[in-house]
C-alpha cells in the first residue's frame, strides 16, 4: 500500500519508518527543500494548495494522511474527492479553530476551563469579569508550542496582548493552576475499533514539550479514555488522536486535541507493544489495531536545539536515540531520547542522567 502524507517533517519520517515493515511505501508533499522525511519517502515539493501536485499525490497513493493540523483545509477537501483522507475533514476543521474545539468539548460533556470568544479589545475587556484573573488569550487558529498566546495578569496587560496577537479572532480562557498535565493518545480504526495508550504526563518549557512519562494505571486513565472515545465517535474519526488535559484536584479539564500522531507519544516507539505511528498506519489502512500495553517503564526527552554526544546518550543502557536528520538550531526539535527500563527506579535514575546531559 502507498501512503500519502501532507507535511514532510519528523512525524512523516517516523510514520514511514514504522510503515516499511508493513510493506507500505510513502510519498510526502511539502514546500521545503530536502525535508527530513525525504530520506525515507518520495517528496513532491511544492505548495500544499497546488492542485496539480495534490492530484499527483492522490493518483500515486491509496490513502492520504497529514502530520500537522495547520495543513490548508482546501488541500484536504481537494484530496478527499479523489482518495480516502484520514483523519476526516471534520476533525481537521474542528482542531484548526479553538472555539469550535472548545465548543465540541462542552457539547460532549467534557470539562474545560471557562472561555469566551473575543474579536476586539473591547470584547476582551468585557469578557474578563466572567473569565477572571489570571487568564490566557490565544489565537483561534495556527498557534502551537506556545506561539500565538499570552498570559494576562491584570487589566494593563490587555492592550499589549491584543496588539501582539495582531488583532486576529481569539479565545480567552481561565488560567488553570494544574497539578499535572496529561495527554491521552487514542486510535480508532475504519471499523470503529478503539484502543488507547496509558496516560502520558507531560512537562513543558517555554511552551515546548520537554519531557513525557508514561503513567500506566493512573487514577485519571478511565476518565481520559471516556473523553477521547466521545470525541472519536462524534467525529467519526480514523487514525491517532491526541487529547491534551489538565488535572486540577479531582477535575480533568480538556485543553485541546491534535488530529495526528503526537510528540508526547514518541515514547511508544520503544515503550509499547505497538507504537503510535504503526497504529496510525494500521487504522488508516483498514488493518486491525495493535496492542497498546507498555513494555517496562517508559519516558521521552525532547532534544531542542542541540544534539548531545551520541556515545554519552547511549551509555545509558536503556536509552534509545531518535534523530530527525535536521541541522541544529535554537528552539528546533532535532530529535528525542526514549528510555524503557525494567523498573521505575531504573527509569528515574537514567532519566535524571539524560536530563542533566541535555540541559548542560
Amino acid at each position: 500500500m502507498k501512503i500519502g502524507i501532507l507535511g514532510g517533517g519528523q512525524l512523516a519520517r517516523m510514520l514511514a519508518l514504522a510503515g516499511y515493515p508493513l510493506g507500505q511505501t510513502f510519498s510526502v508533499l511539502d514546500p521545503g527543500v530536502n525535508v527530513c522525511s525525504a530520506a525515507v519517502a518520495e517528496q513532491l515539493q511544492g505548495d500544499y494548495v497546488d492542485q496539480k501536485l495534490l492530484a499527483q499525490l492522490a493518483e500515486q497513493t491509496d490513502v492520504v494522511s497529514y502530520e500537522f493540523e495547520n495543513v490548508p483545509a482546501t488541500a484536504v477537501a481537494f484530496l478527499a474527492g479523489k482518495v480516502p483522507v484520514y483523519p476526516p475533514q471534520l476533525a481537521l476543521a474542528t482542531a484548526q479553530d479553538r472555539l469550535k474545539e472548545k465548543t465540541l468539548f462542552r457539547e460532549l460533556g467534557i470539562n474545560t476551563p471557562a472561555f469566551a470568544a473575543v474579536n476586539s479589545l473591547e470584547e476582551l475587556a468585557q469578557a474578563m469579569p466572567q473569565i477572571g484573573w489570571p487568564a490566557v488569550i490565544k489565537t483561534r487558529s495556527e498557534g502551537y508550542d506556545g506561539k500565538g498566546q499570552a498570559v494576562l495578569h491584570q487589566a494593563d496587560d490587555l492592550a499589549s496582548a491584543w496588539q501582539a496577537l495582531a488583532g486576529v479572532p481569539a479565545l480567552v480562557e481561565a488560567f488553570v493552576p494544574f497539578e499535572r498535565e496529561f495527554s491521552i493518545i487514542a486510535v480508532r480504526g475504519t471499523t470503529g475499533e478503539v484502543v488507547c495508550y496509558p496516560l502520558t504526563e507531560n512537562t513543558h518549557r517555554n511552551g515546548t514539550l520537554r519531557l513525557s512519562i508514561a503513567r500506566p494505571g493512573d487514577a485519571m486513565q478511565a476518565r481520559a479514555v471516556e473523553y477521547a472515545e466521545r470525541i472519536l465517535g462524534r467525529l467519526n474519526y480514523v487514525g491517532v488522536l491526541t487529547l491534551e488535559l489538565f488535572q486540577a484536584g479531582d477535575s480533568l479539564l480538556a485543553n485541546e486535541f491534535a488530529p495526528r500522531v503526537h510528540n508526547s507519544g514518541h515514547w511508544t516507539q520503544d515503550g509499547a507493544i505497538t507504537c503510535q505511528f504503526e497504529n496510525h498506519l494500521r487504522a488508516i489502512s483498514g488493518l486491525p489495531l495493535g496492542a497498546t500495553d507498555t513494555i517496562g517503564h517508559a519516558a521521552m526527552v525532547n532534544l531542542i536545539g542541540d544534539i548531545p554526544a551520541i556515545e554519552t546518550v547511549l551509555a545509558n543502557r536503556h536509552a534509545h536515540l531518535h534523530l530527525y536528520g535536521k541541522t541544529e538550531r535554537p528552539g528546533r526539535k532535532v530529535g528525542h531520547i526514549n528510555i524503557c527500563a525494567p523498573s521505575e527506579q531504573q527509569m528515574k535514575v537514567e532519566l535524571g542522567l539524560l536530563l542533566a546531559l541535555v540541559d548542560s
